[in-house]
């Protein structure tokens, strides 16, 4: 057999274990050797010492095209590049076009493809009206995984689906394998709080904590899983702020259901006493930024193998719309794809917890939720050679130094982060090499179900 394409060394981090003297080969943009000591010849090597060589993360939770005329894929992924993100899960809910049927996914696919610096993959939702009757036609078009609200954020761009539709609709999912993922806030509780905040005058940082209380969060998972457990469908909650929320999934898994949970970046990092009354608008995400005791219970379910995957929920609203002084006139998300993989080993590090945790919520895991295992999700022979080398290099995140990121703000800014992505591989070729994202518009490919 001939010489490799390429070999990476490094401290190669797998699932359940780290090679401190590793290295991947790659032949034809696949991983075909992972091994320790001496590495195999090859075209080209890159030797990357003492850093971490990670798979590619997925971000299962991205909004690129939330605002007309902002962010898009050619922003969105070029940050995604520079953070050592090799592939997106996009959401369905695009500023003036619900992607709700098979064509509006065939479209987006198409636009998204001409833009794209790493590999993407959709979510499909539905218009209210419709029921169930597109779902087969956008598993056909390719969709990874489907996206639904328990709350009325938009009644257009992000609308409440009532439990009889869901409950319709999971049924329906459920026959094609795929899982039904859930924004989960109970739409009369939250509308009621908002209604008692608004009342008694409260318009500074505590007002969207209070208008969004946790149990119009558990309620709502409560909802969703057991909507699952009937309707024979995986039912996955896309954001979980507070502790009891993993306790409940992982009560429905030890009932034998397939009920999973997400843990975005921002709860495990800010929280509402310090970084909310620090930031306002800033800072705003629905469910809401918890006090600090919920941020410590979310790491001890992480340790526990309570939570399934990591995401950022990144968007990037223009500053103006995050800036109000009135908390709840803000809109909701926030930008991280340039430093979800730093932040969560500053984390996992910082609590001594082992790296490979990484391996497992920002990549394996993913992989399984959005069916793409059979490509993506881990350094072993026969995946896509998606890799980021982590180098220990202390540095304060300055989001608009980078030039990768479409807005200059970030909640993060100022964040001593121990780690930084030194390299980007996307299917064995360079996407960023630790300063310039090397990848060009419609370098990243459609993933599909496998």
């Amino acid at each position: 057999m001939s010489d490799f394409d390429l070999v990476v060394t490094g401290r190669v981090v797998l699932t359940n274990r780290v090679i401190d003297n590793g290295y991947v080969a790659i032949r034809g943009g696949l991983v075909e050797r992972v091994g320790e000591g001496p590495a195999p010849a090859a075209g080209e090597r890159q030797d990357f010492g003492k850093a971490f060589v990670l798979p590619g993360a997925i971000d299962a939770q991205v909004h690129s095209k939330s605002q007309l005329n902002q962010e898009d894929f050619i922003w969105s992924t070029r940050a995604a590049a520079a953070g050592g993100v090799t592939t997106i899960v996009d959401m369905p809910y695009d500023a003036g076009f619900l992607v709700c049927t098979g064509d509006r996914v065939r479209q987006k696919i198409e636009e998204a493809g001409a833009q794209s610096r790493v590999d993407f993959a959709l979510y499909g939702t539905i218009a209210p009206g419709d029921g169930a009757k597109h779902i087969a036609g956008m598993v056909e078009a390719g969709v990874s995984a489907f996206k639904f609200s328990t709350f009325n954020t938009d009644s257009k761009r992000f609308p409440r689906i009532a439990p009889q539709v869901l409950y319709e609709c999971f049924s329906e999912i459920g026959k094609h394998g795929l899982a039904a993922g859930v924004h989960n806030e109970n739409d009369e509780m939250v509308r009621a709080a908002i209604a008692a905040v608004e009342t008694a005058g409260v318009t500074n940082y505590l007002a969207h904590g209070r208008s969004r209380p946790p149990v119009t969060e558990t309620l709502a998972m409560a909802e969703v899983y057991e909507i699952g457990a009937q309707a024979g469908c995986s039912a996955h909650v896309v954001h979980c702020s507070v502790g009891r929320g993993y306790e409940l999934c992982e009560s429905y898994r030890r009932q034998g259901f397939d009920a999973t949970v997400e843990a975005c970046i921002h709860y495990l990092f800010l929280d509402e006493e310090n970084d909310v009354a620090r930031l306002g608008g800033k800072a705003k995400v629905n469910p809401p930024i918890r006090p600090r005791a919920q941020v410590e219970a979310l790491w001890r379910h992480l340790a526990a193998g309570h939570v399934t995957v990591v995401s950022t929920d990144h968007v990037s609203w223009s500053e103006d719309r995050k800036t109000d002084p009135n908390m709840l006139k803000n809109s909701s998300g926030v930008p991280g794809l340039e430093v979800l993989y730093a932040l969560l080993i500053k984390g996992l590090t910082e609590r001594h917890l082992d790296i490979s945790h990484a391996s497992r919520l920002l990549a394996a895991n993913p992989a399984r939720l959005f069916r793409i295992g059979h490509r993506k999700g881990a350094i072993e022979p026969g995946r896509d050679a998606d890799l980021v080398v982590m180098a220990h290099a202390p540095h304060r995140y300055d989001p608009s130094a980078s030039g990768h990121n479409f807005v200059r703000w970030s909640p993060y800014e100022g964040l001593e982060l121990p780690y930084r992505a030194v390299a980007t591989f996307l299917r064995g070729r360079i996407a960023f090499d630790g300063r310039k994202v090397m990848a060009e518009p419609g370098t990243g490919a459609f993933v599909r179900p496998g």
